[in-house]
């Protein structure tokens, strides 16, 4: 998979295939679907797989006040979509003049013109041009008109209910980590840089790696199972998200304690996936209560992430 982010580095070999356009915020199971399809319309072309997304969302300079949090960043977003067997993303730097393009332009432009697509894959809800006035209905007028094959696909229900980034977001702000997963077509990720704490956990036995600066939606307070990315290598992980009311410190942190690792994370990137929930936060009665709950989760994390390490 390639990821492009400008139209000077895109080469003839992406090209004249199958193209979707959208923000594929989480790349999930009703995500994948659309991909199944778009790599099957690009087979069947003789030419590559493209995604055209936004980076970043354009809600962040229409309505920034009201914009989500994200799910991934671009390079997650493309690494995911590229396992789904997407084989060129093209991020746009979005701005105002994209933004200002009529539903004409940008079909013409960059569907036609700079991507040259052959094949087009949308859900049932897509928009483009200036004010959203680009509908599907639009769209298949502008590719009867181009000779242009147009896919669009019906969303996905699990359980009776819409897969949607915005219900993935809901169940990760209520710490639904195992739930959310299913929805996704991967764990969860965060990413951030590993920053000086109090330096607590050392003392009592469990060190942790505070985590900053990160880009995407927090999950809700609470003790997780996950695993650890560092300097590519995986590590079973327990994470705390939230304040540390044995120590009546309120201030709301993101600790990752890394099983197995014992050199120190200063200044390094971290990225960190969640299985599953392990409890709410609480305030024990003195450490030893807090170290023996803390072996427990331990534990309950190393027990978790076997499978995923074998």
């Amino acid at each position: 998979m390639n990821l492009l982010r400008d139209w000077k580095s895109l080469p003839s070999a992406a090209r004249g295939g199958a193209v979707s356009i959208g923000n594929f915020d989480g790349v999930h199971q009703g995500h994948a679907r659309l991909v199944a399809q778009l790599t099957a319309q690009a087979r069947r072309l003789g030419g590559p797989a493209v995604v055209f997304t936004f980076e970043p969302h354009p809600v962040r300079l229409l309505r920034p006040d009201s914009a989500p949090p994200p799910l991934t960043w671009i390079d997650r977003k493309a690494e995911l979509l590229g396992e789904l067997g997407v084989d060129w993303v093209f991020a746009y730097p979005t701005d105002q003049a994209l933004l200002n393009k009529s539903a004409r332009a940008f079909f013409e432009e960059i569907v036609c013109g700079r991507l040259q697509a052959q094949a087009l894959v949308e859900g049932p809800n897509f928009f483009f041009g200036h004010d959203r006035l680009g509908t599907v209905d639009v769209l298949r007028q502008f590719c009867a008109e181009a000779q242009l094959h147009l896919e669009i696909m019906q969303p996905l229900r699990l359980d009776g209910e819409l897969v949607s980034s915005s219900r993935i977001r809901q169940l990760i702000q209520l710490g639904a980590m195992a739930e959310a997963a299913r929805l996704l077509t991967q764990p969860y990720r965060i990413r951030g840089m590993v920053t000086h704490g109090a330096g607590r956990g050392a003392t009592i036995g469990f060190p942790t790696a505070n985590l900053a600066a990160v880009d995407t939606l927090i999950p809700a307070a609470g003790v997780y199972a996950g695993l650890a990315y560092v300097a590519g290598e995986r590590y079973a992980a327990a994470i705390n998200i939230g304040p540390n009311p044995t120590f009546g410190d309120p201030q709301q942190k993101i600790e990752v304690h890394l099983l197995d690792l014992q050199r120190s994370l200063y200044g390094q990137p971290l990225e960190v996936d969640f299985s599953a929930r392990l409890r709410d936060i609480q305030a024990f009665a003195g450490v030893e209560a807090l170290q023996t709950q803390l072996a427990q989760d331990v534990l309950a994390a190393r027990q978790l992430a076997v499978p995923r390490l074998a």
